[in-house]
């Protein structure tokens, strides 16, 4: 009865995400003007999307974000975060992402037309010529939702964080906003190829600055902030092990 019901829900998840929400949001990205349009617009689809699908999102700490410019960086775990935390933020955040999702066609389009970075992660050349363009994204002024961890795994736990998101903070000047994001480890696992209802939750901490006269302000950066993460995440440090 248990997988009947399962396999029911997943059925109906599809079905949302796919034919109701998906094409429909991509229908309506690909009209609309404007990328702070496409944010809110994306915002709401996600929010209606968690909704329909079970998933009630609770969030706390919107108060600390600043009013300037910020790097958001969170603790990643499922497929699902992309879209908890478009849900969540307002629309002056665009992310940061692996370029192996400019490889899925539906996604990589809603993705480009909210203003998303991709990333190469393991050619040298390639990570370069993209670390450079996230640097002028952020020079500009814009702010960025990064996952520092770059990946996610089946075991809890908290990995090492790359660099990347530090740099850009240090060398625009930026805050950190540290980050933690709970139930979607749940709600569809690293695993997982069906979804299930859950409650899901991001709690944002207070922001993290760079030090005067910190010889190595992005160090400090990732070094403070995955001790808030980790602090407040209740879950291994895998990154120790």
């Amino acid at each position: 009865m248990r997988s009947l019901l399962r396999l029911s829900y997943s059925t109906y998840a599809g079905l949302i995400f796919f034919l109701a929400l998906g094409f429909t949001a991509l229908g309506l990205l690909l009209v609309t003007p404007g990328l702070v349009r496409r944010r809110r617009l994306a915002r709401a689809c996600a929010r209606v999307l968690l909704r329909l699908l079970g998933m009630p999102l609770s969030v706390s700490g919107l108060e600390l974000l600043p009013q300037g410019q910020c790097i958001v960086v969170a603790n990643h775990v499922s497929y699902l975060d992309g879209i908890v935390f478009t849900a969540a933020l307002p629309p002056r955040f665009g992310f940061v992402i692996k370029r192996e999702m400019a490889g899925v066609p539906l996604a990589a389009t809603v993705l480009h037309r909210i203003g998303s970075q991709f990333v190469e992660r393991f050619k040298p050349g390639r990570s370069t010529a993209d670390a450079r363009r996230v640097l002028r994204t952020a020079a500009s002024g814009q702010s960025l939702v990064f996952f520092p961890e770059g990946t996610f795994s089946e075991q809890p736990g908290l990995l090492e964080f790359h660099a990347g998101a530090f740099i850009t903070a240090a060398r625009a000047g930026c805050p950190v906003v540290p980050a933690v994001i709970r139930g979607t480890r749940v709600a569809l696992g690293p695993t997982d190829s069906q979804p299930r209802p859950y409650p899901l939750s991001i709690e944002l901490l207070p922001p993290v600055a760079c030090e005067p006269g910190a010889t190595d302000a992005a160090e400090s950066l990732r070094q403070r902030a995955r001790a808030a993460i980790l602090g407040n995440l209740r879950e291994p440090d895998r990154a120790a092990a």
